[in-house]
Protein backbone atom coordinates (compact mmCIF):
# COMPACT_ATOMS: atom_id res chain seq x y z
CA UNK A 1 0.00 0.00 0.00
CA UNK A 2 1.14 3.61 -0.87
CA UNK A 3 2.73 5.36 2.50
CA UNK A 4 0.67 8.60 2.20
CA UNK A 5 -2.89 6.63 1.23
CA UNK A 6 -2.18 4.15 4.50
CA UNK A 7 -1.18 7.58 6.44
CA UNK A 8 -4.60 8.59 5.28
CA UNK A 9 -6.38 5.64 6.29
CA UNK A 10 -4.81 5.68 9.52
CA UNK A 11 -5.96 8.97 10.54
CA UNK A 12 -9.33 8.92 8.84
CA UNK A 13 -10.41 5.55 10.11
CA UNK A 14 -10.63 6.36 13.39
CA UNK A 15 -11.85 9.39 13.21
CA UNK A 16 -14.78 8.03 10.82
CA UNK A 17 -15.54 5.09 13.32
CA UNK A 18 -16.00 7.58 16.37
CA UNK A 19 -18.36 10.02 14.55
CA UNK A 20 -20.57 7.18 12.89
CA UNK A 21 -20.80 5.31 16.48
CA UNK A 22 -21.73 8.97 18.00
CA UNK A 23 -24.07 9.69 15.36
CA UNK A 24 -26.08 5.75 15.39
CA UNK A 25 -25.95 6.78 19.53
CA UNK A 26 -27.54 10.09 19.21
CA UNK A 27 -30.28 8.82 16.28
CA UNK A 28 -30.96 5.57 18.20
CA UNK A 29 -31.34 8.45 21.79
CA UNK A 30 -32.79 11.70 21.68
CA UNK A 31 -30.26 13.51 22.79
CA UNK A 32 -32.23 16.16 24.66
CA UNK A 33 -33.03 12.95 26.78
CA UNK A 34 -29.39 12.75 27.17
CA UNK A 35 -28.83 16.04 28.08
CA UNK A 36 -31.48 16.56 30.54
CA UNK A 37 -29.89 13.75 32.40
CA UNK A 38 -26.04 15.09 32.50
CA UNK A 39 -27.65 18.44 32.95
CA UNK A 40 -29.55 17.29 36.47
CA UNK A 41 -26.15 15.92 37.69
CA UNK A 42 -24.64 16.38 41.44
CA UNK A 43 -21.60 17.97 41.25
CA UNK A 44 -20.18 16.49 44.17
CA UNK A 45 -20.40 13.07 42.79
CA UNK A 46 -19.17 14.28 39.62
CA UNK A 47 -16.12 16.24 40.98
CA UNK A 48 -15.43 13.14 43.22
CA UNK A 49 -15.56 11.03 40.36
CA UNK A 50 -13.50 13.34 38.07
CA UNK A 51 -10.99 13.40 40.69
CA UNK A 52 -10.82 9.31 41.00
CA UNK A 53 -10.18 9.23 37.50
CA UNK A 54 -7.37 11.68 37.71
CA UNK A 55 -5.64 9.42 39.92
CA UNK A 56 -5.56 6.02 38.16
CA UNK A 57 -2.82 7.90 36.06
CA UNK A 58 -0.55 7.82 38.99
CA UNK A 59 -1.24 4.23 39.57
CA UNK A 60 -0.58 3.23 36.07
CA UNK A 61 2.84 5.17 36.10
CA UNK A 62 3.70 3.51 39.22
CA UNK A 63 2.83 0.25 37.16
CA UNK A 64 4.56 1.40 34.38
CA UNK A 65 7.82 1.84 36.36
CA UNK A 66 8.07 -1.28 38.20
CA UNK A 67 8.25 -3.08 34.89
CA UNK A 68 10.96 -0.46 34.08
CA UNK A 69 12.93 -1.80 36.94
CA UNK A 70 12.12 -5.82 35.85
CA UNK A 71 13.94 -4.94 32.14
CA UNK A 72 17.22 -2.73 34.06
CA UNK A 73 15.64 0.60 32.69
CA UNK A 74 16.45 3.45 34.74
CA UNK A 75 14.89 6.30 34.28
CA UNK A 76 13.73 9.37 36.64
CA UNK A 77 9.89 9.45 37.86
CA UNK A 78 9.30 13.18 36.58
CA UNK A 79 10.59 12.05 33.15
CA UNK A 80 8.09 8.75 32.73
CA UNK A 81 5.35 10.80 34.13
CA UNK A 82 5.81 13.61 31.57
CA UNK A 83 6.07 11.26 28.68
CA UNK A 84 3.09 9.38 29.93
CA UNK A 85 0.71 12.45 29.99
CA UNK A 86 2.37 13.36 26.69
CA UNK A 87 0.64 9.98 25.63
CA UNK A 88 -2.75 10.83 26.48
CA UNK A 89 -2.57 14.04 24.64
CA UNK A 90 -1.68 11.79 21.66
CA UNK A 91 -4.15 9.67 22.62
CA UNK A 92 -6.85 12.04 21.51
CA UNK A 93 -5.36 12.12 18.01
CA UNK A 94 -6.68 9.47 16.22
CA UNK A 95 -4.30 6.38 16.70
CA UNK A 96 -5.19 4.75 19.13
CA UNK A 97 -3.41 3.56 22.05
CA UNK A 98 -1.32 2.18 19.91
CA UNK A 99 -0.11 5.32 18.69
CA UNK A 100 0.07 6.96 21.73
CA UNK A 101 2.17 4.10 23.30
CA UNK A 102 4.50 4.84 20.68
CA UNK A 103 4.80 8.49 21.04
CA UNK A 104 5.83 8.01 25.10
CA UNK A 105 8.38 5.08 24.30
CA UNK A 106 9.83 7.10 21.70
CA UNK A 107 10.27 10.26 23.78
CA UNK A 108 11.74 8.21 26.53
CA UNK A 109 13.84 6.19 24.60
CA UNK A 110 15.48 9.33 23.02
CA UNK A 111 16.34 10.55 26.77
CA UNK A 112 17.33 7.34 27.64
CA UNK A 113 19.24 5.93 24.77
CA UNK A 114 17.39 2.38 25.68
CA UNK A 115 15.03 1.92 23.32
CA UNK A 116 14.32 -1.76 23.28
CA UNK A 117 13.64 -1.65 26.99
CA UNK A 118 11.47 1.20 27.14
CA UNK A 119 9.70 -0.44 24.63
CA UNK A 120 9.46 -3.60 26.19
CA UNK A 121 8.54 -2.31 29.50
CA UNK A 122 5.70 -0.48 27.20
CA UNK A 123 4.38 -3.86 26.24
CA UNK A 124 4.50 -5.30 29.78
CA UNK A 125 2.97 -2.54 30.82
CA UNK A 126 -0.21 -3.13 27.94
CA UNK A 127 -0.04 -6.95 29.18
CA UNK A 128 0.07 -6.52 32.89
CA UNK A 129 -2.92 -3.93 31.93
CA UNK A 130 -5.00 -6.48 30.07
CA UNK A 131 -4.06 -9.49 32.42
CA UNK A 132 -5.45 -7.06 35.40
CA UNK A 133 -8.38 -6.07 33.05
CA UNK A 134 -9.25 -10.23 31.90
CA UNK A 135 -8.64 -11.18 36.01
CA UNK A 136 -11.31 -8.96 37.07
CA UNK A 137 -13.79 -9.29 34.79
CA UNK A 138 -13.81 -13.35 34.61
CA UNK A 139 -13.68 -13.27 38.67
CA UNK A 140 -16.75 -10.21 39.17
CA UNK A 141 -18.29 -12.21 36.69
CA UNK A 142 -18.07 -15.83 38.50
CA UNK A 143 -19.65 -13.96 41.26
CA UNK A 144 -22.16 -11.72 39.35
CA UNK A 145 -23.15 -14.52 36.44
CA UNK A 146 -26.38 -15.31 38.28
CA UNK A 147 -27.63 -11.52 37.96
CA UNK A 148 -26.39 -11.09 34.55
CA UNK A 149 -27.44 -13.96 32.02
CA UNK A 150 -26.21 -12.49 28.72
CA UNK A 151 -24.40 -14.82 25.89
CA UNK A 152 -22.26 -11.90 24.51
CA UNK A 153 -20.87 -10.79 28.14
CA UNK A 154 -19.86 -14.13 28.61
CA UNK A 155 -18.77 -14.30 24.99
CA UNK A 156 -16.02 -11.06 25.47
CA UNK A 157 -14.60 -12.06 28.76
CA UNK A 158 -13.72 -15.22 27.17
CA UNK A 159 -12.33 -14.17 23.75
CA UNK A 160 -10.39 -11.46 26.01
CA UNK A 161 -8.90 -14.61 28.23
CA UNK A 162 -8.39 -16.59 25.27
CA UNK A 163 -6.32 -13.82 23.35
CA UNK A 164 -4.84 -12.86 26.38
CA UNK A 165 -3.02 -16.08 26.83
CA UNK A 166 -2.07 -16.45 23.22
CA UNK A 167 -0.10 -13.12 23.16
CA UNK A 168 1.61 -14.09 26.58
CA UNK A 169 2.41 -17.64 25.27
CA UNK A 170 3.94 -16.03 22.09
CA UNK A 171 5.69 -12.85 23.90
CA UNK A 172 7.78 -15.81 26.29
CA UNK A 173 8.58 -18.58 24.04
CA UNK A 174 11.47 -18.06 22.27
CA UNK A 175 10.31 -21.10 19.55
CA UNK A 176 7.22 -19.23 18.75
CA UNK A 177 8.03 -15.53 18.64
CA UNK A 178 10.62 -16.37 16.54
CA UNK A 179 9.02 -18.50 14.00
CA UNK A 180 6.65 -14.86 14.16
CA UNK A 181 9.64 -12.87 13.01
CA UNK A 182 10.01 -15.06 10.27
CA UNK A 183 7.60 -12.78 8.50
CA UNK A 184 9.78 -9.83 9.10
CA UNK A 185 12.85 -11.82 7.21
CA UNK A 186 13.04 -9.70 4.17
CA UNK A 187 13.79 -6.48 7.02
CA UNK A 188 16.18 -7.42 8.90
CA UNK A 189 16.07 -4.44 10.87
CA UNK A 190 12.86 -4.95 12.23
CA UNK A 191 13.50 -8.67 12.97
CA UNK A 192 16.38 -7.91 15.18
CA UNK A 193 14.47 -4.91 16.80
CA UNK A 194 11.86 -7.42 17.52
CA UNK A 195 14.26 -10.07 18.85
CA UNK A 196 15.83 -7.25 20.81
CA UNK A 197 12.67 -6.51 22.54
CA UNK A 198 11.60 -10.34 23.20
CA UNK A 199 14.82 -10.65 25.20
CA UNK A 200 13.97 -7.50 27.14
CA UNK A 201 10.49 -9.20 27.91
CA UNK A 202 11.68 -12.47 28.75
CA UNK A 203 13.85 -10.50 31.67
CA UNK A 204 10.91 -10.72 33.02
CA UNK A 205 10.97 -14.25 33.49
CA UNK A 206 13.46 -14.13 36.28
CA UNK A 207 11.31 -10.95 37.81
CA UNK A 208 8.11 -12.66 38.15
CA UNK A 209 7.29 -10.65 41.64
CA UNK A 210 7.18 -7.65 40.09
CA UNK A 211 4.99 -8.76 37.09
CA UNK A 212 2.78 -10.23 39.49
CA UNK A 213 2.83 -6.54 41.26
CA UNK A 214 2.06 -4.88 38.05
CA UNK A 215 -1.16 -7.08 37.83
CA UNK A 216 -1.84 -6.26 40.72
CA UNK A 217 -1.78 -2.64 40.45
CA UNK A 218 -3.69 -3.18 37.40
CA UNK A 219 -7.01 -4.72 39.40
CA UNK A 220 -6.40 -1.88 41.45
CA UNK A 221 -6.88 0.71 39.04
CA UNK A 222 -9.99 -0.97 37.19
CA UNK A 223 -11.54 -1.39 40.35
CA UNK A 224 -10.89 2.18 40.93
CA UNK A 225 -12.35 2.97 37.55
CA UNK A 226 -15.28 0.85 38.17
CA UNK A 227 -15.62 3.01 41.30
CA UNK A 228 -15.17 6.31 39.11
CA UNK A 229 -18.32 4.99 37.25
CA UNK A 230 -20.32 4.41 40.17
CA UNK A 231 -20.08 7.93 41.37
CA UNK A 232 -20.60 9.50 37.98
CA UNK A 233 -23.73 7.08 38.20
CA UNK A 234 -24.56 8.04 41.64
CA UNK A 235 -24.31 11.81 40.30
CA UNK A 236 -26.87 11.07 37.65
CA UNK A 237 -29.17 9.44 40.22
CA UNK A 238 -28.63 5.85 39.58
CA UNK A 239 -28.57 3.49 41.96
CA UNK A 240 -26.51 0.80 40.61
CA UNK A 241 -24.29 -1.93 42.33
CA UNK A 242 -21.00 -1.65 41.79
CA UNK A 243 -20.50 -4.84 40.98
CA UNK A 244 -22.09 -4.32 37.50
CA UNK A 245 -19.33 -1.66 36.92
CA UNK A 246 -16.88 -4.02 38.11
CA UNK A 247 -17.92 -6.85 35.12
CA UNK A 248 -18.28 -4.09 32.41
CA UNK A 249 -15.92 -1.78 32.79
CA UNK A 250 -13.06 -4.14 31.55
CA UNK A 251 -14.89 -4.95 28.54
CA UNK A 252 -15.42 -1.60 27.65
CA UNK A 253 -11.91 -0.90 28.36
CA UNK A 254 -10.76 -3.32 25.99
CA UNK A 255 -13.42 -1.92 23.75
CA UNK A 256 -12.24 1.74 23.37
CA UNK A 257 -8.39 0.93 22.80
CA UNK A 258 -9.88 0.34 19.06
CA UNK A 259 -9.19 2.97 16.58
CA UNK A 260 -11.02 5.79 17.33
CA UNK A 261 -10.51 9.27 18.80
CA UNK A 262 -9.69 8.58 22.72
CA UNK A 263 -11.83 5.78 22.54
CA UNK A 264 -14.91 8.09 21.48
CA UNK A 265 -17.87 6.33 20.29
CA UNK A 266 -17.09 2.85 21.15
CA UNK A 267 -17.33 3.57 24.52
CA UNK A 268 -20.69 4.94 24.12
CA UNK A 269 -21.78 1.86 22.41
CA UNK A 270 -20.37 -0.53 24.90
CA UNK A 271 -22.12 1.60 27.93
CA UNK A 272 -25.41 2.08 26.12
CA UNK A 273 -25.85 -1.88 25.46
CA UNK A 274 -24.75 -3.12 28.71
CA UNK A 275 -25.97 -0.40 30.97
CA UNK A 276 -29.66 -1.26 30.03
CA UNK A 277 -29.00 -4.81 30.57
CA UNK A 278 -29.43 -4.35 34.56
CA UNK A 279 -32.07 -2.09 34.32
CA UNK A 280 -30.37 1.75 33.47
CA UNK A 281 -32.41 3.47 30.45
CA UNK A 282 -30.40 4.21 27.11
CA UNK A 283 -30.75 7.81 27.93
CA UNK A 284 -29.12 7.89 31.47
CA UNK A 285 -26.24 4.70 29.65
CA UNK A 286 -25.20 7.83 27.37
CA UNK A 287 -25.59 10.06 29.47
CA UNK A 288 -22.34 8.57 31.79
CA UNK A 289 -20.34 7.30 28.46
CA UNK A 290 -19.96 11.06 27.37
CA UNK A 291 -19.36 12.00 30.95
CA UNK A 292 -16.24 9.92 31.01
CA UNK A 293 -15.59 10.46 27.36
CA UNK A 294 -15.04 14.27 28.96
CA UNK A 295 -12.94 13.00 31.80
CA UNK A 296 -11.34 10.92 29.04
CA UNK A 297 -10.68 14.75 27.44
CA UNK A 298 -9.87 16.49 29.76
CA UNK A 299 -7.48 14.25 30.93
CA UNK A 300 -5.54 14.47 27.38
CA UNK A 301 -5.54 18.08 27.24
CA UNK A 302 -3.99 18.10 30.49
CA UNK A 303 -1.04 15.75 29.43
CA UNK A 304 -1.00 18.55 25.91
CA UNK A 305 -0.95 21.40 28.21
CA UNK A 306 2.14 19.89 29.76
CA UNK A 307 3.23 19.79 26.47
CA UNK A 308 2.74 23.17 25.20
CA UNK A 309 4.31 24.79 28.22
CA UNK A 310 7.39 23.68 26.96
CA UNK A 311 7.54 25.24 23.70
CA UNK A 312 8.82 28.83 23.85
CA UNK A 313 10.07 30.95 20.85
CA UNK A 314 10.27 27.98 18.31
CA UNK A 315 12.03 25.58 20.92
CA UNK A 316 11.18 22.24 22.60
CA UNK A 317 12.37 21.69 25.89
CA UNK A 318 13.20 17.84 26.52
CA UNK A 319 12.92 16.60 30.13
CA UNK A 320 16.62 14.89 31.04
CA UNK A 321 17.28 12.10 33.06
CA UNK A 322 17.00 14.08 36.24
CA UNK A 323 13.89 15.44 35.74
CA UNK A 324 15.10 19.09 34.17
CA UNK A 325 14.17 20.55 31.20
CA UNK A 326 16.87 21.33 28.22
CA UNK A 327 15.36 23.41 25.13
CA UNK A 328 16.82 22.07 21.85
CA UNK A 329 16.86 24.37 18.49
CA UNK A 330 13.99 23.78 16.46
Amino acid sequence: MDPKLKNIISIVLPCFLSFVLLAWVFVTIDYKHIWQAIKGSDMRYMSAAAIVFFLINFLIILRWRILMKAVGLKARRTTCAWWYFIGLFWNLAPISTIGSDLIRGMGLAKETGHRPKVFASIVLDRLSGFAGIVILAAVAFIFGHGIIENRLVIVAIAAMTIVSGIIVITLFSHRIFSFACKAFASWPKVKESLMKLHYDIVLLKGRQKNGWEAIMISIGAQIILAIEFYLTAKGMHQNISLVYFIIFSPIVCVVTSLPSIGGLGFREIGWVYLLPLVGVSKEMAGGLSLINSAFTIINGLLGGLLYVTTLSSGRVQHPQADGSLQRSPS
